[in-house]
């Protein structure tokens, strides 16, 4: 009789440890940032390997961080440690010793696995050959490479169109593999790239292409230092992007004023001890936040309004002293309609809307009214909002009224949660087509003009049948992704799914009817091809390329690179269909970089130009206060947005999800967050105390979490409550456990990112299943 295939489970466990709460720091970094950081590196790696990858990382000719987009300083890096907490903890798990076998994988079922939490299968260790996941298998068996490709691409090559396969990319491949994998993708015939952008700073990009015709920042690390005012807004720079904190601090030295716009006190905003001085060696901080403003969750454009409101007030009293009126006149449309629709608001009502004492917008308008050379910064905070778009257009009408753009220390900076997710657009990693004729010109095919797949999209075509084939460069796809469950039924529909990886993680454990997983090289991995040490190029925040060479030792000699690996499917898949000479990139980054020279704007020279220490800058007009949108010609364009408005029952609240401080994206460090005072603990929930005494329930209770989005029941189970400084109604949760409640159709309007950070959600007394 034929043994039933236990089904893995697509959510973490539900299940407690003991939580231990105290209260949240004030102060990021500091001792306990040093030692945090030592400790992962010499527990995973040892002392030797550990210090000598350390030493590389983020320094010239060393190898970029896996971890955030923060630029490197382009002169004076640190002698000391150029790199932070979070960056050490990443390179502690691309670098550990410990490996996963033929022999693990066939003592440990997929089924069994899937029961560890994500902190556990992300601590097994580094994957060391190909493994494959036969249909109706239990255990993963290894692979040969030309197995695995030929296995592919047979399923490749069976389907009826090439727009029944999907090829996601994650934000750590590099700009070489980017490039090569979309080049792929297209001479296969389908545009159904969905990357991580999709769901991070994908509004960031709708909503800046629009209105200033860059989808990207505007900024350098060095008009940080000399500016007069930094607004950071939805962003935590002490646990997601702590090297930032040391740009704030030197801001603040040169003068600068810090307004921090968050629904959260968070530490790495009000204070910071940089260990790498003795001020913050012996304990002393550098205060931050010169105002503060804790807005309710989507409160932003409230707030916003209210400051350009009080501000227009002001040049109405000064003109010409608080809005730059020649910018306004001779670069930008749209300001007068923009002036007419602020007219129709009122400040104080405003401010009630954003949940902000007026008295603080008041303040904060202060700061800026006679400043000019301002910095607005965000992060998911913003983007992941159904209005995240407009609210970015918001954000981009601050800095136009003020001529806070095209001038040193001033502009606009999304700051990027993955190490090269801009430089995968900048390779043409994107559903949209671009750059068809260069393509053509250069390697002689016509490539598909249709749009293909986004993420969101992607999930809703593997759900409904339509996508056979799922290939993920990079990435934990169902931990990621919103409506975890929902995710889980698509990713089991697929007759083929396949994970380019470093190491084990829930997606490798929720699959089609077979499954691949193809291990390759980490960032401090040494490179060697045809006994020639190789190097890949990254892309920043702040849109540097610069080269990463890897220093370490493999953990295994049966890797392949990721440009190997696109390569060799290429040539499995198409064989002699294409007229791309693929052998010739594959044993060659330089060939690549040539290619990429003649296809990508700005990219002329490539190999020359980042070989120079530090690499180069892309191209940027509107840094050089030049514009060119589509439907504006050379002007920049003010927005009209709509003020949004949030009605909930009375047992109704808003839920935001958020990192912890041992977390990375999906990669899960530690089960401590001790800025904010939780410890051992990840199945929490932060609620102001008015609201835990409204809803009858006490500090430390069990509840379970339910949405009701779209006549669909979600249920996150088992979690704690604990009291904290939020605004009522609001709420907040650490992803991915609470992913489950992020509706599939519940996406920003224009971006279709999904609105992770506005969830509307019931708190229920935990019910066992």
């Amino acid at each position: 009789m034929k043994k039933e295939i236990e089904i893995p489970e697509a959510e973490n466990p539900e299940e407690l440890l003991k939580l231990k709460v105290t209260e949240p720091k004030t102060w990021a970094a500091g001792i306990p940032a040093v030692y945090e950081a030592g400790k992962d590196v010499l527990g995973e790696d040892g002392l030797i390997r550990g210090m000598t990858a350390l030493f590389h990382m983020n320094k010239k000719g060393g190898f970029d961080c896996s971890s955030c987009a923060w630029p490197d300083p382009d002169d004076d890096r640190s002698q000391i440690a150029e790199y932070c907490e979070n960056g050490a903890k990443a390179l502690a798990e691309e670098a550990t010793t410990k490996k996963l076998t033929a022999d693990f994988f066939a003592a440990n079922s997929v089924a069994d696995l899937s029961k560890l939490n994500d902190y556990e299968i992300g601590k097994k260790g580094r994957i060391t050959q190909p493994m494959y996941l036969p249909k109706g298998g239990s255990h993963y068996q290894p692979i040969s490479w030309d197995d695995a490709f030929k296995k592919i691409a047979g399923h490749l090559n069976s389907l009826k169109s090439a727009d029944e396969a999907a090829f996601y990319t994650s934000g750590r491949t590099s700009n070489e593999a980017s490039f090569m994998y979309q080049l792929f993708v297209k001479a296969y015939g389908t545009n159904n790239m969905p990357d991580c952008s999709n769901m991070c700073h994908e509004s960031s990009g709708t909503a800046l292409n629009e209105v200033i015709g860059i989808g990207k920042g505007t900024v350098t690390l060095n008009d940080f230092y000399d500016t007069d005012v930094i607004i950071i807004m939805g962003q935590n720079p002490g646990t997601n992007h702590p090297r930032m904190l040391t740009a704030l601090e030197k801001a603040k030295k040169n003068g600068s004023k810090i307004i921090a716009i968050n629904p959260l006190h968070e530490a790495g905003l009000m204070a910071f001890k940089n260990p790498q001085t003795v001020k913050g060696a012996l304990g002393f901080s550098t205060q931050l936040a010169d105002v503060y403003l804790q807005v309710k969750i989507n409160g932003d454009i409230a707030l916003l309004m209210a400051i350009e409101k009080l501000l227009y007030e002001a040049e109405l009293n000064e003109p010409g002293k608080v809005f730059d009126q020649k910018f306004i006149e001779e670069d930008t449309v749209g300001y007068k309609a923009l002036i007419h629709h602020l007219k129709q608001f009122d400040v104080q009502n405003l401010a009630d809307q954003a949940g902000v004492l007026l008295s603080q917008v008041q303040e904060a308008a202060e700061v800026l009214k006679h400043k000019h050379r301002i910095i607005i910064c965000w992060a998911m905070g913003i983007t992941q909002h159904i209005n995240g778009v407009d609210t970015i257009k918001e954000i981009v009408n601050l800095i136009l009224l003020k001529g806070s753009i095209g001038k040193p220390g001033a502009g606009l900076c999304p700051v990027r949660g993955h190490s090269n997710v801009q430089g995968n657009r900048t390779m043409l990693i994107w559903e949209k087509p671009t750059h068809s004729d260069k393509i053509k010109e250069v390697f002689g095919f016509d490539p598909p003009k249709e749009k293909g797949y986004d993420t969101v999209e992607t999930i809703k075509a593997m759900h409904q049948g339509k996508l056979k084939v799922f290939f993920a460069m990079g990435g934990n796809f169902l931990s990621a992704t919103p409506d975890t469950n929902y995710t889980a039924e698509a990713l089991r529909k697929l007759k083929l799914s396949v994970h380019v990886s470093t190491k084990l993680n829930r997606s490798h454990l929720v699959h089609g009817d077979e499954a691949l997983i193809l291990p390759t090289f980490s960032r401090s991995d040494k490179d060697v091809v045809n006994g020639e040490p190789q190097f890949i190029t990254c892309e920043n925040s702040m849109g540097v390329v610069q080269s990463s060479k890897g220093i370490l030792e493999p953990i295994s000699n049966d890797l392949l690179n990721e440009t190997q690996i696109v390569c060799r499917l290429a040539k499995a898949t198409l064989g002699d269909k294409s007229v791309v000479d693929w052998d010739k990139y594959a044993n060659s980054y330089d060939e690549v970089r040539n290619v990429i020279a003649k296809v990508i704007p700005g990219c002329e020279d490539y190999n020359k130009k980042v070989r120079q220490p530090g690499g180069f800058y892309l191209p940027n007009a509107p840094r050089e206060g030049k514009f060119k949108t589509k439907k504006h010609g050379d002007k920049a364009a003010f927005s009209i947005t709509a003020l949004p408005v949030h009605k909930l029952a009375d047992d109704e609240y808003i839920m935001m999800t958020i990192r912890s401080h041992d977390q990375f994206n999906t990669t899960i460090y530690g089960l401590e967050d001790r800025y904010r005072g939780i410890h051992n603990e990840r199945r929490v929930i932060f609620m102001n105390e008015k609201d835990i005494a409204k809803c009858g329930f006490k500090t430390g209770e069990k509840v379970d979490l339910v949405n009701h989005h779209g006549g669909v029941t979600r249920v996150a189970r088992l979690f704690v409550i604990v009291a904290y400084n939020i605004p009522e109604g609001n709420t907040a949760t650490y992803y991915p456990e609470t992913n489950v409640l992020v509706p599939i159709d519940s996406v920003a309007e224009g971006s279709n990112t999904p609105t992770s950070k506005l969830i509307v959600i019931k708190i229920k007394k935990h019910k066992s299943r």
